[in-house]
C-alpha cells in the first residue's frame, strides 16, 4: 500500500507548476515575502487600496496563476502553523466580508484549526482525522475530472479529495491564515506560537 501512495504521489507531482502569491489579493494584515513564495500574519493593517481583487475582512490571499484546463499541482509548507485553509477557488468567489468557505461557494480546501483540528470544507465540513500532522501538503486539481485531491507529502498519503466537481470558470491557488473558531486569549496566544510562514515550496519529485 505504501508503493502504491508514493506510485500515485509521484504521478501527480508530473503536473507541478510554479505558483506565487498575488499581492492585490492579500488581506491588508498579510505579509508576503518579497519572491511571493511566502505569507504570515501581522499586526498591522496596512493602508491598502481596496480594490475589487482584495480581500478585505479574512486573512486570505491567492495565487496569481489562473488554471482554466488540465491538471495543476503545488505544494505548501505548513509545519508549525496552528491554523490555515489551502485549496482553490473560482474567480467569480466574494471576497469582501465574511467567507463561507465550501464548493457550492467556489471554494474547495482544507482547513486546520487550533492546533489540530483537520476537515475537508465540504457541505457539511467533513471531519479528518491526520496523524502523524502533515508539514507539507501537495493540492493537485483535475480540471475536466472535476477532481481536488490533498496529499501529506512526507507521508505519500491522500488526505481527501472533492469529486464530481464541476468547473466552469478559472481556479486560483487559495491561501488563508484565518482562525474562524478562537477566543480571543486562544488567539493571542497562537499568535505567539504561530509566527512560522505559509510557504510555497519546490517540488521535490519522490524517487
Amino acid at each position: 500500500m505504501k508503493k502504491l501512495l508514493e506510485v500515485e504521489l509521484k504521478r501527480v507531482q508530473q503536473s507541478a507548476v510554479d505558483v506565487t502569491l498575488d499581492p492585490d489579493t492579500a488581506h491588508p494584515k498579510l505579509i508576503l515575502s518579497d519572491d511571493g513564495k511566502q505569507v504570515k500574519r501581522g499586526d498591522v493593517k496596512k493602508n491598502l487600496p481596496d480594490n475589487p481583487e482584495r480581500f478585505n475582512r479574512c486573512a486570505v490571499v491567492l495565487g496569481k496563476q489562473s488554471f482554466s484546463s488540465g491538471r495543476f499541482y503545488y505544494e505548501v509548507q505548513v509545519k508549525g502553523k496552528t491554523d490555515w485553509d489551502l485549496g482553490v477557488v473560482r474567480e467569480s468567489i466574494n471576497r469582501k466580508g465574511n467567507i463561507s468557505a465550501s464548493p457550492q461557494n467556489g471554494y474547495w480546501a482544507i482547513r486546520l484549526w487550533n492546533k489540530n483540528n483537520y476537515s475537508a470544507l465540504a457541505d457539511p465540513p467533513v471531519s479528518l482525522s491526520l496523524e502523524p500532522r502533515p508539514e507539507k501538503v501537495g493540492v493537485f486539481v483535475d480540471y475536466e475530472e472535476g477532481l481536488v485531491s490533498f496529499y501529506d507529502v512526507g507521508a505519500a498519503a491522500l488526505i481527501y479529495s472533492f469529486t464530481g466537481c464541476c468547473f466552469t470558470e478559472k481556479l486560483y491557488p487559495y491561501f488563508s491564515l484565518n482562525r474562524p473558531f478562537n477566543t480571543k486569549l486562544i488567539r493571542f496566544v497562537n499568535n505567539i506560537f504561530d509566527s512560522a510562514p505559509l510557504i510555497i515550496s519546490a517540488v521535490n519529485h519522490t524517487e
